[in-house]
C-alpha cells in the first residue's frame, strides 16, 4: 500500500494486521483518485472509518488543506498517526479516536470531501450517509465517496445531495454523491 502521487509519492504505508480492517484495493484507490483529482487541492477532508488512513493521507499528499481521521480502534488510531509521521503530513491532520457515528453527530465544521468505507457487514454505510445529509456537514459542491459491495445500491438523497456516479471494480463499487451549492436556481 503506497501513496500514489503528491508530496508523499511512493511512500509505503503500514497496514493493520488481521482481517477486521479491509484496506481499499489499489485498483479502487486509483479509480477514486482519478475521479477526484481536480477536487482535492485546498480542500478539507474527513476520512471516516479511517483504518490505515490511506485515503486521507493520499488527499494530504495531493494538497488538501487538512484532513480529519476517525476510527474507534486503538490500533488503527496508532497506525494512522504512524503513517502520518512516515509521510510527514501530520501538520495538517487531526486523528480522532472514537465512534464514527457519534463523531458525525457532534461536528459542526463542514468538509469538502468525506470518505466512507466502514466494514461491510457492520451496517454503518447507509446510516452514515443519512447523518451527513441530516446534519448537512458537506460543504457546497462537496463530495461523499462511499465504498461498498457492488451488489448493493446506495440510497438517493434529497436535494441538494445527489448520486453523481457509481463505479464498479469487480465485487467492489464506489458511489460518489455530490452536494449542490446554495444557489436558488441550481440545475
Amino acid at each position: 500500500m503506497r501513496v500514489i502521487t503528491g508530496s508523499a509519492r511512493g511512500r509505503r504505508l503500514k497496514e493493520l494486521e488481521g482481517m477486521e480492517t479491509r484496506p481499499t484495493t489499489d485498483r479502487v484507490k486509483e479509480g477514486l483518485f482519478s475521479a477526484l483529482q481536480f477536487d482535492i487541492e485546498g480542500r478539507r477532508v474527513l476520512d471516516l472509518f479511517a483504518g490505515t488512513g490511506q485515503l486521507g493521507i493520499e488527499c494530504l499528499s495531493r494538497g488538501a488543506a487538512s484532513a480529519v481521521f476517525v476510527d474507534r480502534r486503538a490500533d488503527a488510531v496508532k497506525l494512522i498517526r504512524e503513517n502520518l509521521r512516515l509521510t510527514e503530513l501530520e501538520d495538517r491532520a487531526r486523528v480522532v479516536a472514537g465512534d464514527s457515528m457519534e463523531y458525525l453527530k457532534s461536528i459542526r465544521e463542514p468538509f469538502d470531501i468525506i470518505f466512507l468505507d466502514p466494514p461491510y457487514a457492520a451496517g454503518l454505510l447507509e446510516p452514515a450517509i443519512a447523518h451527513i445529509a441530516k446534519f448537512d456537514i458537506l460543504a457546497p459542491h462537496g463530495i461523499i465517496a462511499a465504498e461498498h459491495p457492488a451488489d448493493r445500491v446506495l440510497p438517493a438523497l434529497a436535494p441538494p445531495y445527489r448520486v453523481h456516479r457509481t463505479y464498479r471494480y469487480g465485487k467492489i463499487a464506489l458511489t460518489l454523491y455530490r452536494r449542490g451549492g446554495n444557489e436558488q436556481n441550481e440545475e
